[in-house]
């Protein structure tokens, strides 16, 4: 059963315990211990460092921001519409066409 007193650490507590995993070499079982604090902790905070990190990478290597997405999006809304219209109108004039060779 969990406690129904929770913890709460700063995030640059959590930062420092994390950089503490990596600089040291050290579990975070082993960091937690000298910490006095939960070792699923530690390692949740080191997972998700490690996650934020693996983001930010996929977005500096090639990846975009928020705001160049929402771009792209709009972009590609834009000319997906322009598209349907030519479609439309290609449809119909090969409609028409099709009708003026029969007579």
């Amino acid at each position: 059963m969990a406690s129904k007193y929770q913890k709460r650490y700063s995030e640059e507590y959590k930062r420092d315990a994390v950089d503490l995993v990596h600089s040291s070499g050290r579990t975070p079982t082993d960091v937690a211990r000298e910490l006095g604090i939960s070792s699923e902790s530690v390692r949740g905070w080191v997972n998700k460092a490690r996650k934020a990190t693996a983001v930010k990478s996929v977005s500096a290597a090639g990846g975009t921001s928020t705001d160049e997405r929402d771009e792209e999006l709009k972009r590609l809304r834009k000319l997906t519409a322009e598209q349907a219209k030519t479609i439309e109108i290609l449809k119909k004039a090969t409609t028409f066409f099709a009708k003026e060779s029969e007579r």
